[in-house]
C-alpha cells in the first residue's frame, strides 16, 4: 500500500502488482490493464495482487482510478489472485458484475482507506 501511495506521489502510476510482498510492476504510461498483463506474465504461478490507489496530490476530475468488471476479467486472465482499492477515491463501474465476477474467478477484493491502510475491507 505504501509503495503504491510513494509510486503516485512520484507522479508514476496509479497501480502496483505485489507478489509474496514484493514489488513485481508498476503502472507507468502504459496503463493498467498493460500492466496486469505483464504482472501475469511476470508471476506465471499466478497468485498476486493488484493494489489500485489514487495519487496523493490527484485531482479527482482527472484520470479518476477506476475498476470494474473488465478489470476483474483482466486479473483473471492473468492470474492475480486479489484487488485492492483505496476507498472513496476509487470508481467502481457496474459494482455488482465486478463483484459476481470476482467471486466467480475467487479473487479477493478489498477497499482500504488510506488513512488505516493497515485495516481492510472486503468489498
Amino acid at each position: 500500500w505504501h509503495i503504491a501511495k510513494a509510486m503516485g506521489d512520484l507522479d508514476i502510476g496509479q497501480s502496483i502488482a505485489v507478489k509474496d510482498a514484493e514489488v513485481v510492476a508498476v503502472e507507468a504510461i502504459e496503463g493498467t490493464d498493460r500492466m496486469i498483463e505483464r504482472a501475469g506474465e511476470l508471476c506465471r504461478k499466478g497468485g498476486w495482487t493488484l493494489i489500485k490507489v489514487a495519487k496523493p496530490e490527484q485531482d479527482m476530475r482527472f484520470d479518476i482510478p477506476t475498476v470494474g468488471p473488465g478489470t476483474v476479467e483482466n486479473l483473471h486472465r492473468n492470474g492475480a489472485g486479489a484487488l485492492v482499492i483505496e476507498a472513496g477515491k476509487t470508481v467502481v463501474v457496474e459494482r455488482e458484475r465486478m463483484l459476481q465476477a470476482a467471486d466467480r474467478y475467487r479473487i479477493v477484493v478489498m477497499a482500504v482507506e488510506d488513512a488505516d491502510a493497515g485495516n481492510a475491507t472486503e468489498a
